[in-house]
């Protein structure tokens, strides 16, 4: 429903908002930490779709203070910020620039870490693992904290995802290059 909603919505009506909210309550009632779920609402918030500013980022913040340690929801942050890097990538180019990393600093990652990371259940990796793991490898390696970063690229293997790499230039040389300097960083 959610995803429907975001194709066929107008643009920020009233009423549409409205059915969007009370779908997402029926979410919130039957399954409160549903991956998927989260996961179509903040493409919904986000400015290219029918978000405005930074709710989107709001929201994800707002939503990963409620929710359990060891779940993946608690990307979503990362998530945001990768879409945002991506937005303005497109939209003003070499001007905003691919030296601009906003993981640099960023709280949101080391709150995935601490919320996430080090609370999974490394043993039975859930159905989207590498999904996330690989925006959390991505947010460590361009915050330059290569050596946390190796315990996450030994987790996700060979199994590199296109996104969120792909937002900062060519996904399998960016993701090559940060898991060898992870692993260097991470030997004795």
């Amino acid at each position: 429903m959610l995803a429907l909603l975001r194709y066929h919505s107008p643009d920020r009506d009233r009423q549409w908002r409205a059915t969007v909210h009370a779908v997402w309550k029926q979410v919130e009632e039957r399954d409160p930490w549903n991956r998927e779920a989260h996961h179509e609402f903040l493409t919904y918030m986000l400015p290219s779709w029918h978000g405005v500013g930074g709710e989107v980022f709001h929201w994800a913040q707002e939503r990963c203070a409620h929710v359990p340690r060891g779940l993946p929801l608690h990307t979503l942050p990362l998530v945001a910020l990768a879409e945002f890097h991506r937005l303005r990538m497109e939209q003003e180019g070499h001007r905003y620039g691919l030296t601009v990393h906003p993981w640099t600093d960023n709280p949101s990652t080391q709150q995935t870490w601490e919320n996430w990371w080090a609370y999974r259940a490394p043993g039975s990796p859930h159905a989207a693992f590498h999904d996330d793991a690989n925006y959390l490898a991505h947010a460590l390696s361009f915050a330059n904290r290569h050596r946390e970063a190796a315990e996450v690229f030994d987790a996700i293997g060979p199994y590199a995802t296109d996104v969120p790499w792909s937002y900062c230039g060519d996904a399998p040389t960016l993701f090559t290059r940060h898991r060898t300097w992870a692993v260097k960083a991470s030997a004795p």
